[in-house]
């Protein structure tokens, strides 16, 4: 498989191709942090390669001390963008960040235990294709 991608303000853009291993939506305390949302959404690819097509130079990385958590960001955007972990032979790309096409269907929710209250209510909740209609007063 084959993934472009880039970051919100542009200034970096990726393409990366390898086997997608897994697609997870972890609920961890640490996605939720550095997502600044309910969950992480990354797709792992193994035996990948990744080349920055502009911007690599904007790339901040950050690791948590003695975890395994760590992330890549655009420096100018805050972006999430792909990691190589090397030691592990991955790629880890965050779905938000895919500009091409459609991505595999998710395998699972991971680290439940630690999913928001809130998270329940979700699917209960209305859908609207752009922003909601103004509520009158």
């Amino acid at each position: 498989m084959e993934l472009h991608g880039s970051c919100l303000c542009g200034g970096a853009s990726y393409s990366v191709s390898g086997e997608v291993s897994g697609f997870y939506l972890c609920h961890c305390h640490r996605c939720q942090k550095s997502t600044g949302s309910a969950h992480g959404a990354i797709v792992f690819m193994d035996a990948a390669q990744l080349d920055w097509l502009r911007g690599e130079h904007l790339l901040t990385r950050y690791r948590v001390d003695d975890t395994r958590h760590e992330k890549c960001f655009c420096s100018v955007c805050g972006s999430s963008l792909p990691l190589l972990v090397e030691e592990r032979g991955v790629v880890m790309v965050p779905a938000g960040s895919v500009d091409n096409g459609e991505l595999p269907q998710p395998n699972a929710h991971i680290f439940t235990s630690r999913q928001q209250g809130w998270q329940q209510y979700i699917a209960l909740l209305p859908g609207y294709e752009e922003y909601p209609p103004k509520e009158s007063n």
